[in-house]
């Protein structure tokens, strides 16, 4: 096992480097440039150098003025040192504008996830097991109207009815006009006020997938022979489900919850946006809108390793889930 994870950890190492250099390429050659409306900005200042100048300056300073692959190794150098230096739109060091806007986004995706767990593998193995009956219809119409829902339809529809209609909830925001004022407790149940819609978006409109790929692996494996063996011997239908089925269910669904791990720090950038939740999706788009290739670089390939720890861990639960994978 141990031979399993260096290996795969040196071929990680080797994909990354290639994803991190198709990144660089990438942003530089972005139509963006922020180091372009800076320079226009300080050229407009009484007296000051023409834009061009400014143009130039400002290349040099931040590394611009050479080749993509020359560039490439210098930011690579960056990252290897952690020296992620200060990003160009927030005009703060790149680590303390992430750490301030990720952990609403991780919050967020963590309760997302786990109530997108609770709430569809349930019902895809409830749907499987009642295959062609009125409950399986149900489910299937729900996951379905989950699925099809555009994320700002539903996110403007919750917000007329919860928000606008019964006053429930605020409609943008993560604190309310009173925050500094509450104690510890109050502020923490406000912004939790402020994350229920956003959060109750983010669930439904993925539990239709996950509940469909439950139902559509749990069925496969109930028509396999040894569970036919398992109910002939007179097993318990829940046992055969429940001791049987479904824990060979479950091999399909780790890939998924493995490749979801980037999701709980890649935020979610049109929830984010619509109710003005200020999480790392939001900042990571206005970040690469603008060209601040210091805080661009950083997020994508820190969510590039995490995609391959992901992957990583995916294949290392499958030997807890199945006994019968041997890394070897």
């Amino acid at each position: 096992m141990y031979k399993y994870i260096i290996k795969r950890l040196i071929l990680s190492v080797i994909i990354l480097f290639f994803v991190v250099f198709i990144i660089y390429a990438v942003l530089r050659c972005l139509p963006a440039s922020y180091v372009e409306t800076m320079a226009m900005q300080l050229s407009q200042a009484p007296g000051s150098k023409p834009y061009e100048e400014w143009l130039v300056q400002l290349n040099a300073q931040y590394g611009l003025d050479i080749g993509i692959v020359p560039g490439f190794f210098v930011q690579l150098k960056n990252l290897v040192t952690f020296n992620f230096g200060d990003s160009w739109k927030y005009t703060v060091p790149v680590l303390e504008k992430f750490n301030s806007v990720i952990w609403v986004s991780f919050v967020m995706g963590c309760i997302a996830l786990v109530l997108e767990l609770i709430i569809a593998i349930p019902l895809g193995v409830i749907a499987a097991t009642k295959q062609y009956s009125k409950t399986d219809y149900a489910i299937t119409a729900i996951a379905l109207t989950g699925i099809s829902l555009p994320t700002f339809f539903l996110a403007t529809f919750l917000k007329l009815i919860f928000s606008v209609k019964l006053g429930w909830f605020d409609l943008f925001g993560l604190v309310g006009r009173d925050h500094q004022s509450l104690t510890a407790m109050g502020q923490f149940l406000d912004k939790a006020n402020h994350l229920v819609l956003p959060i109750v978006t983010l669930v439904i409109i993925s539990i239709g997938g996950l509940m469909r790929y439950t139902r559509t692996n749990m069925l496969e494996v109930l028509n396999a022979d040894y569970i036919r063996t398992a109910r002939a011997k007179g097993l318990s239908e829940n046992k055969v489900i429940y001791n049987h089925a479904f824990r060979n269910t479950l091999i399909p669904l780790v890939t998924i919850v493995g490749g979801s791990l980037p999701g709980l720090f890649s935020g979610a950038l049109i929830t984010e946006t619509l109710f003005a939740i200020p999480g790392i999706g939001y900042a990571s788009y206005y970040a690469m809108v603008a060209g601040d290739i210091p805080f661009s670089m950083f997020y994508l390939s820190f969510l590039a390793i995490l995609t391959l720890a992901g992957n990583l861990i995916t294949d290392l639960l499958y030997g807890v889930v199945d006994p019968r994978v041997r890394y070897s």
